[in-house]
């Protein structure tokens, strides 16, 4: 389903379908109502492509619809450089719009971590391992907590987490 490009909405742009399985558990445990408001696209196929994808496809976008948010969801490889890198690519206008996040290494690390062993996560019954840890990322948002943020192979994302949690909290939670 498509946001509605005039209301405040998020768009998520997954590196992978990793990624994607994330963003996609992370929107099942919001609300029938809020669920609207975001919306996880196609994969870019790569980290380099997300930021690609973004700078040709959504920029213009974001300088149209003021409303608009959006989620960047890398795998950062054990590349500490990775996410200065890619927020260097982010127009300083639109930087309090764009967040990047993604796992220390890969999604499947977060499988290997049993992450998906979140009670509310479990409690979903949901199919992937990575849509319930996506489903637990997503409780930990709407809860205000840090159980599975606060994982190691996560705690890069601390600030980025923080600026979601005071600019898009609010959107769908």
């Amino acid at each position: 389903m498509a946001v509605n490009k005039h209301a405040q909405h998020i768009l998520v742009l997954p590196e992978d379908d990793h990624n994607r399985e994330l963003a996609n558990g992370f929107v099942l445990c919001l609300d029938s109502v809020r669920a609207r408001r975001i919306q996880v696209l196609q994969v870019a196929g790569g980290w380099l492509k997300v930021l690609e994808t973004f700078q040709l496809d959504h920029i213009a976008d974001m300088d149209q619809y003021p409303s608009r948010f959006m989620i960047l969801v890398i795998d950062f490889d054990n590349d500490e450089r990775r996410l200065a890198g890619a927020l260097s690519r982010i127009p300083d206008r639109l930087r309090d719009r764009v967040f990047i996040v993604g796992s220390a290494k890969e999604p499947q690390d977060l499988v290997n971590a049993r992450l998906w062993q979140h009670p509310a996560a479990l409690l979903a019954g949901l199919g992937s391992k990575l849509e319930q840890i996506g489903y637990a990322l997503g409780h930990d948002c709407r809860e205000n907590t840090a159980t599975t943020w606060g994982h190691p192979l996560l705690l890069a994302n601390t600030p980025e987490l923080e600026r979601l949690r005071e600019i898009v909290r609010p959107i769908i939670f």
